[in-house]
This record gives structure tokens, sequence and C-alpha cells, in this order.
């Protein structure tokens, strides 16, 4: 799939994520927001500015976020902007249900947040025994490698295969490759390496 089908799927199918930001305290803070939007740049959200949530997303402009359905999840890290009420009207009446809870006048309280550089993941295990996984950007964020790979110095002996719950790992060109797309980055397979050159790039 593109990165289109990943937004698509996070606002309309998704629809309701967990977003995290930091607390004045320091702490991590979790709130669960409606995706509201999306386009191909980006997703955009909303909340009201006199909540905290409104302050930590100015102060920080940075927000990791997860939608979960069924087995299928979807998450962005990225940059966040204040568009204001820019695209307002359009959110009330791409989601209805916005109109009872601010009607009239009182959805000047909200301001929309478009999160526009960000990367993202898809992970499906609704098949258990053959995983997917995937990444994707938006707006230009660097890609950022993820998971387990295999350096110089692999002598092929299939330890790593037998330990990994997946079995996606190919061995047949003499030396280890992990399918990054099948990957549980459980670490099992640099656990078994008796020669140590299976690494753990990024946040796995």
């Amino acid at each position: 799939m593109e990165c289109s089908d990943y937004l698509r799927l996070l606002a309309e199918d998704i629809h309701t994520v967990a977003v995290a930001t930091v607390g004045t305290d320091g702490r991590p803070r979790l709130r669960a927001i409606d995706i509201m939007l999306w386009d191909e740049d980006g997703v955009y959200f909303l909340t009201a500015r006199g909540k905290s949530f409104y302050a930590e997303l100015v102060e920080q402009g940075f927000v990791a976020l997860t939608g979960i359905k069924g087995k299928v999840s979807i998450s962005l890290r990225g940059e966040v902007q204040d568009i204001g009420g820019e695209r307002l009207d359009e959110i009330f009446e791409k989601n209805p249900y916005m109109k009872e809870i601010y009607p009239g006048r009182t959805r000047e309280a909200l301001a929309v947040f478009h999160l526009c550089k960000a990367v993202g993941e898809y992970f499906d295990i609704s098949v258990p025994s053959r995983v997917r996984r995937d990444s994707f950007t938006i707006g230009g964020a660097g890609a950022v490698e993820t998971g387990y790979f295999v350096g110089s110095g692999c002598i092929g002996c299939g330890r790593c295969l037998r330990a990994c719950p997946q079995r996606c790992i190919d061995l047949s060109s003499g030396r280890a490759l992990i399918d990054q797309k099948r990957c549980l980055h459980c670490g099992r397979c640099a656990a078994a390496c008796p020669s140590r050159v299976i690494e753990r790039r990024g946040i796995a």
C-alpha cells in the first residue's frame, strides 16, 4: 500500500487514536483523539485552546500517536502545526457528531492541528504466522531504519532462522537476510547469532 492508503485507513477506518505528549511535569501524557481529516500532506485533528493538550502541542510541536482496529495498527511520530480555524468547517461537515459537542459558535474554542512531517509504521497481525509491517513518511520526513539488520561477518549458520518466530530470514545467498516487512523486532536473532553481527537500529 501507499502512504495515502495508510492515512485514509487511519482517518476513516480507525479514526480514534491515542496521542502522546510530555506534560509540564516532564512525564508522558496520553489522550484519545479523533483524526478528523487526511490528505496527501498529512492528517488533521483538533482540541480546545483552553486545554493543557493545546499548550503542550504548541510548545512541543511534536506528537506520537497510534490507532488500532482489530489486528491492525498505524503509528505516526512527527511535527504538528497549529493552523487555527483553517479547515474547521470542513471538519464539522465530515464529522457531524462534532456539531453536537460544540454547537453553533462554540466551535470557535477549537484549534486545528496538522500532523505534517512524520514517520509512520503499519503493523498487521491478522495472520499471526505471517505478520506484515511497513514504514512510510509524510512531508519529507527522513526515513529511519528500525529493526534488526545483519552486518558483515555472517557465517550463514542458520541459528538466527531457527530462533525467529516468524521464520522471516533468508539464507539462500549464504548469509542471513531479514525480511523487514515481516520482522517482529523481538531480537531473538541477535541473541542467537554466534558471530554477533546482527544489530538493532533505530527504535524497534
